[in-house]
């Protein structure tokens, strides 16, 4: 296989250009106009929105954590949130067949403050290989390419992701767009191999001539140099959680399960581009059934190159029907609502925003795509955002009311029996100080009870844990793998398949039946706890296991096309058996840990209030003898301490006050954030903790 053209690969640090992250990092003065992004303006909304609630949550974890409220699963959950404030994401792949204008489309909606085109966009083929557009403060800015050789090992995307050693890589400099546009021109780059090699790699079929590409007088074929490209960039909008997916035509799709099983599926949206004059194609028709069709997916179509279909014969009335025709057939080939095809003309938008031409811009017909985008995404984004935080802060404020509940209770018991000694003797004190010691010695006997309970509490979660367990999933696969293998050409694949998916779903919901048995005993105990020593232990609902199940349904519905009998050459190439059932395993543990990740987490709640409880209930019995203690010694320092405890319980009243307080406020500001940014959130989200 002929080696392309060689780049370097420098160390991450030498040579880079650090650029700041202001708007006019890219900027030319012809792209200063006043020309307007609804997608730049709502991911800027929502950056500040995000970063406005992170201050809000961290200045109110600070507070829980100053008063010690914050217990090691509470803390947990707070990180949690604030991690997803720091890093969420909105992912947008465009996708389409070859010279649809998809790379000019993700400039003149992306990019256009460079003052030129960023991503290659030239006629013909252009981008031979996924390209993903992100951000990382913690990488310098680079061009990441993948080789097309590591398909021949066998191992997946999201293995090669952190293996540096598989990569290339070529430094960028933000503040130069023109060397930014010469390095990114590599991802064009192309290689020539044999037909055996293409068919290795899985750009050649000979059960379907028609899509292979064409061969050269010597024999051989033209495939793309890189498997996967990742442009790490410091564009405002990256920056601020835009993820952007360029992905080549159907032939280099296919070859890249992967990319149609895991990223296409995890995106947001997906953007699909075909050309105004040709409208669906057969083969756009066929990246649209087998990669495209899940209802699942947030789909929207683009009729690019409108511009083309001006006709200096034709009135601009035809050619205008002519378009709305087209769009009307397109969404009825595609089975879309039509209020999600698009025409325009993004070659015509990027021009009328590197000139500033708003009038241009709103001939091109590119503002009500971006305009259905931003109203169409990013308001669910910040919902999703705003129940994640208010729920996180209802825990903390209910976990933190119980312990100052508990607190208080301690100090009123011991304000009643401090009153009750007003006149009384020594013989009466040393009494209470008896009962004191006897009640640490039954308080210390409950311990044992809560010890047998944690045992057995464990025992049940490592059982629930082992049914989601990755040896569970590797060995399921094997099974599945060794049936495959079983019959010629994979034709036992689907069966095997539908086979592990039933197991797998018997697996979840046997670990939702059994942390369902454990939270029934933990209830039962924690309420006789509550009643015979006065504890607040409170239980919440064991973890609804049913999201992972239709993940695992969503999975099941995406790898399922690649079971078909249409499908077996591919099942059968060189590797792509193994690279499948890689990645098929990749996906599921994901699923499978996140759902052992939520019972473990919900099971360390509810050790750790049984363990902070604990401990406040020493330190209160601690304070109560050395109350009595101290009074017995001198008895003019009754009074004194009764005022101390008196004190200390009004501060635990306006702590409680306080946090209440700045807990509510978060919510209500999210919620407020919200709305002004023209979200809809459920009224009673804000209300549900004040009931509680």
């Amino acid at each position: 296989m002929t080696s392309p053209e060689p780049i370097t690969k420098p160390t991450d640090t030498a040579g880079v250009a650090t650029a700041a992250l202001a708007g006019d990092v890219m900027a030319t003065p012809a792209a200063q106009g006043s020309i307007t992004n609804p997608i730049a303006e709502s991911l800027d909304v929502l950056a500040a929105w995000r970063a406005e609630l992170d201050r809000q949550v961290g200045q109110l974890g600070r507070a829980f954590g100053e008063q010690e409220l914050l217990d090691d699963a509470d803390a947990a959950l707070l990180a949690a949130l604030r991690e997803r404030l720091a890093s969420d994401k909105l992912v947008l792949a465009f996708v389409a067949e070859f010279s649809r204008g998809k790379s000019e489309l993700i400039n003149a909606i992306f990019f256009a403050d460079a003052g030129r085109r960023v991503l290659p966009a030239t006629p013909g083929r252009t981008t031979m290989c996924p390209v993903e557009l992100r951000y990382d403060e913690h990488l310098p800015p680079r061009l990441a390419l993948l080789p097309i050789e590591t398909r021949l090992r066998g191992l997946s995307l999201a293995e090669l992701r952190t293996r540096d050693g598989h990569w290339q890589y070529v430094p960028l400099d933000p503040a130069d767009p023109q060397t930014l546009v010469q390095a990114l021109a590599a991802v064009t780059r192309r290689q020539r191999v044999t037909v055996e090699q293409a068919t290795a790699l899985g750009f050649w079929n000979a059960a379907q001539p028609e899509d292979n590409p064409p061969q050269s007088e010597d024999g051989s074929v033209e495939v793309p140099a890189w498997r996967h490209a990742v442009i790490n960039y410091p564009h405002p909008l990256l920056a601020h959680g835009l993820v952007v997916i360029d992905t080549p035509g159907l032939n280099a799709v296919g070859a890249e399960p992967e990319l149609t099983l895991a990223m296409l599926p995890a995106a947001h949206a997906v953007v699909f581009v075909l050309a105004a004059d040709a409208g669906v194609t057969r083969s756009d028709l066929a990246i649209w059934r087998e990669h495209l069709g899940q209802a699942s997916l947030e789909r929207f179509v683009v009729l690019n190159k409108i511009d083309t279909l001006a006709d200096p014969l034709t009135s601009p009335t035809v050619v205008q029907a002519q378009i709305a025709q087209q769009c009307a057939d397109t969404a009825e080939a595609l089975h879309i609502d039509p209020a999600r095809v698009f025409a325009l003309s993004a070659r015509e938008a990027l021009a009328a925003r590197v000139d500033g031409d708003v009038a241009s811009l709103h001939a091109s017909c590119l503002p009500p795509l971006e305009h259905a985008l931003a109203a169409g995404l990013l308001p669910r984004r910040r919902h999703l955002l705003v129940q994640s935080a208010v729920g996180v802060v209802q825990q903390l404020r209910a976990s933190a009311a119980r312990r100052l509940a508990d607190r208080r209770r301690q100090h009123a018991e011991q304000l009643l029996e401090l009153r009750g000694l007003r006149g009384k003797s020594g013989a009466k004190l040393r009494m209470m100080l008896e009962r004191v010691e006897l009640e640490m010695a039954d308080f210390e006997r409950c311990t044992a009870r809560l010890q047998a309970l944690r045992a057995v509490q464990m025992k049940i979660l490592r059982t629930v844990l082992s049914a989601l367990s990755s040896e569970v999933l590797r060995t399921e696969l094997a099974a599945m793998q060794s049936a495959m293998g079983s019959r010629p050409f994979n034709l036992g694949a689907r069966g095997a398949f539908e086979t592990l998916i039933t197991r797998l779903r018997a697996s979840i919901s046997r670990a939702q039946t059994q942390a369902e048995e454990m939270r029934q005993m933990l209830d039962a105990s924690f309420r006789q706890l509550n009643t015979e020593f006065g504890f607040a232990f409170s239980l919440g609902p064991a973890p609804e296991l049913q999201g992972f199940q239709t993940e695992l349904e969503l999975i099941a519905q995406g790898y399922s096309r690649y079971l078909g009998v249409s499908q077996a050459w591919r099942l059968a190439a060189p590797g792509f058996a193994e690279q499948f059932r890689r990645m098929l395993l990749s996906r599921l543990r994901v699923v499978f840990e996140n759902a052992a990740g939520e019972l473990e987490l919900w099971s360390k709640s509810a050790t750790s209030q049984v363990e902070v409880q604990l401990s406040e209930r020493r330190r209160g019995f601690t304070r109560r003898r050395e109350a009595l203690q101290r009074v017995q010694a001198a008895a003019g320092e009754l009074e004194q301490r009764i005022a101390e405890v008196q004190g200390q319980d009004d501060h635990l009243a306006g702590i409680l006050s306080r946090l209440d307080a700045m807990a509510k406020q978060t919510i209500a500001s999210a919620r407020r954030l919200a709305v002004d940014g023209g979200v809809d959130v459920d009224v009673d989200i804000g209300h549900r903790q004040d009931a509680a």
